[in-house]
C-alpha cells in the first residue's frame, strides 16, 4: 500500500511595497479667475516684469513684438511706413486674430482699422509700458480654455494696481548720421500711488512722440528701390507716367515729362514709331540686370534715377517710390490711467475701479496712386482688358497714337468694337503726390465692480472667489 502525500513548500510571503506617491504637475492658468500658487505649468508661460523688459532693451510694443521668438509671419507695427498705426501680436504667423490678448485677464476689443477683415488683431500700442505690472505669454495654443481666438496663444497684460510714491521718467533718442536728425523720439511719464493696508490708489500719465519721421531717401541703402547692386532685385514700380506696353515696353523721353513739348495728339501710329518714345534700354543702357554700370567696385553708387525729379531729365526707367515713402512714419500717443481698490471686509468684499484713456496718431504714407485696374473689362467678365495699366481709346483727344493695339469687341450697342491703346501706365505724381492716410485711435476703458474671497464659508471654499462688475 502506497501513500502519496502532496509536497508542501513553505516560504515567507513578502509584503507588497507601498505605492509610490504621485506628483501632480504644477499648473499656471493665464487670465483665469481660478487662484493658484503654482508657478510652473504644462503649458509654457513666459512672464516679463519691468526689470526683465528693461534688461532686454524693450522700450515699446513694437520692440516686444520683434523680440518674441514666437512672433512669425507678416507683422503689423509702428516700424512700417504704410502701417495702420497699430501693433498686433502674431504668434506662429497664424494672423493676429488667432492670438488672444487680455488685460488683467479680461478680453479687449480689436483695435485695428486698416486690418479689419484680414488681421483683426488687438492693438497693444494702446497699453503703454509704464502702466504694466507684468506680462504673461502663453506660448502654446489654448483654444480648449479660451475658445478659437486663442489657437496661437495668449498674451495677458497685467496693469499696475498697487504703487507707493512718485516716479517721473523719460527717454529721448535721435538719429546721428546727419541725413535726418529731425526724427527725434521721446517719451515721458509720471506715476504716483498711495494707500494703506486696505486701500490702493494709482495714477499714471504717459506721453510718447516720434517727430519728423525717417524716410527711405535718408539712407543710401534704402534711397532707391533698385536693389540689384546690393544683391537684391528690382523693386521699383512700372506704373509711372510715360510707360506704355508690356515689359520692357516704351518710355517717353525723360526731358518731355510734364513739359510743354509733350507728344501731340495722334502724332504717330504707335509708341514704336513715335519719335517721342524709346526703348528703356535706349534711354538708359545700364538700367538692366548685368549691365556694365551696375557691376564692379562702384555698383553700390549706381542710381538709375539720379538727377530725376519726375519733371524732366535723368535716366528714367522705373518709378522709385522709395524717394517719397517713410521707413518710420511720424506718430504720437497720450495715455492716462487710474486704479482704485478698497477692501471693505478684509478680503471677503473688495470694491475696485479702473480707468484708462489712450489716444494714438500715425501718419501713414504710400507712393502716388497708380491708375489701375483697367476700367475696361473683357467682354462678359470682370477681368481688366489691359493686364497692366489701363486702356485708352484711340479717339481720346490726348492719345498720341492713331493705330490701336487691340479692339474691345461688342463694346457699342450695334456690336462694333472700341479700338484702344493698351498698357498705358500713369501715377498721380504731380497731381496729388504721395498717398497719405492719418490714423487716429481713441481707446477708453472703464472697469468697476465688487469681488471677494469665500474662505469664510469653510476650508472647501478657501480657494474660491467671486467677482461682478461692469466694463
Amino acid at each position: 500500500m502506497r501513500l502519496f502525500l502532496p509536497s508542501v513548500a513553505v516560504a515567507q510571503v513578502t509584503a507588497p511595497s507601498p505605492a509610490g506617491i504621485a506628483e501632480v504637475e504644477r499648473v499656471v492658468v493665464t487670465g483665469s479667475n481660478i487662484p493658484t500658487a503654482e508657478e510652473i505649468g504644462p503649458n509654457p508661460v513666459d512672464t516679463y516684469r519691468p526689470a526683465d523688459i528693461e534688461k532686454l532693451g524693450i522700450r515699446n510694443a513694437t520692440d516686444l513684438q520683434t523680440f518674441l521668438p514666437q512672433e512669425a509671419g507678416s507683422t503689423v507695427n509702428l516700424n512700417m511706413g504704410n502701417s495702420d498705426g497699430t501693433v498686433q501680436i502674431n504668434l506662429r504667423g497664424m494672423l493676429p486674430r488667432e492670438t488672444l490678448v487680455l488685460v488683467d485677464g479680461k478680453r479687449v476689443a480689436f483695435g485695428s482699422l486698416g486690418g479689419a477683415g484680414s488681421s483683426e488683431g488687438e492693438d497693444i500700442n494702446l497699453i503703454p509700458f509704464p502702466m504694466i505690472d507684468h506680462i504673461d505669454i502663453l506660448k502654446d495654443g489654448a483654444s480648449a480654455v479660451y475658445g478659437s481666438d486663442a489657437i496661437a496663444g495668449v498674451v495677458n497684460f497685467f496693469l499696475i494696481h498697487k504703487f507707493r510714491g512718485l516716479e517721473i521718467g523719460g527717454s529721448y533718442g535721435n538719429t546721428n548720421l546727419g541725413a535726418s536728425n529731425d526724427m527725434g523720439e521721446w517719451e515721458g511719464w509720471l506715476k504716483a500711488g498711495t494707500g494703506d493696508d486696505k486701500t490702493d490708489i494709482v495714477v499714471i500719465a504717459d506721453f510718447w512722440e516720434r517727430t519728423g519721421g525717417l524716410f527711405s531717401r535718408d539712407r543710401d541703402l534704402s534711397a532707391n528701390a533698385f536693389f540689384i547692386p546690393f544683391g537684391g532685385f528690382e523693386a521699383r514700380s512700372g506704373d509711372e507716367p510715360g510707360y506704355i506696353g508690356d515689359f520692357p515696353g516704351f518710355r517717353l523721353i525723360p526731358k518731355l515729362f510734364f513739359g510743354p513739348n509733350s507728344p501731340p495728339a495722334h502724332s504717330a501710329p504707335n509708341a514704336a514709331t513715335s519719335p517721342f518714345y524709346k526703348s528703356p534700354f535706349a534711354v538708359n543702357p545700364n538700367a538692366y540686370p548685368g549691365a556694365p554700370g551696375i557691376i564692379g567696385p562702384h555698383a553700390s553708387q549706381f542710381r538709375p534715377q539720379t538727377g530725376t525729379d519726375y519733371k524732366g531729365g535723368g535716366d528714367y526707367f522705373f518709378y522709385n517710390f522709395a524717394a517719397v515713402t517713410p521707413n518710420l512714419a511720424p506718430a504720437d500717443r497720450q495715455a492716462f490711467y487710474g486704479s482704485f481698490t478698497r477692501d471693505l471686509c478684509d478680503k471677503y468684499l473688495t470694491i475696485f475701479a479702473d480707468f484708462k484713456y489712450v489716444r494714438t496718431y500715425f501718419d501713414s504714407s504710400l507712393a502716388a496712386v497708380p491708375f489701375a485696374p483697367d476700367p475696361f473689362k473683357q467682354p462678359g467678365t470682370n477681368i481688366p482688358f489691359s493686364q497692366f495699366g489701363i486702356s485708352v481709346p484711340i479717339q481720346n483727344p490726348f492719345n498720341p497714337f492713331t493705330v490701336a493695339d487691340a479692339t474691345i469687341p461688342n463694346f457699342f450697342p450695334d456690336g462694333s468694337g472700341l479700338p484702344v491703346t493698351t498698357g498705358v501706365r500713369f501715377r498721380a505724381i504731380n497731381d496729388t503726390g504721395p498717398r497719405s492716410e492719418k490714423f487716429t485711435y481713441w481707446d477708453t476703458l472703464f472697469d468697476v465692480g465688487l469681488k471677494g474671497e469665500m474662505a469664510e464659508f469653510g476650508d472647501y471654499f478657501k480657494t474660491w472667489n467671486w467677482e461682478t462688475g461692469f466694463r
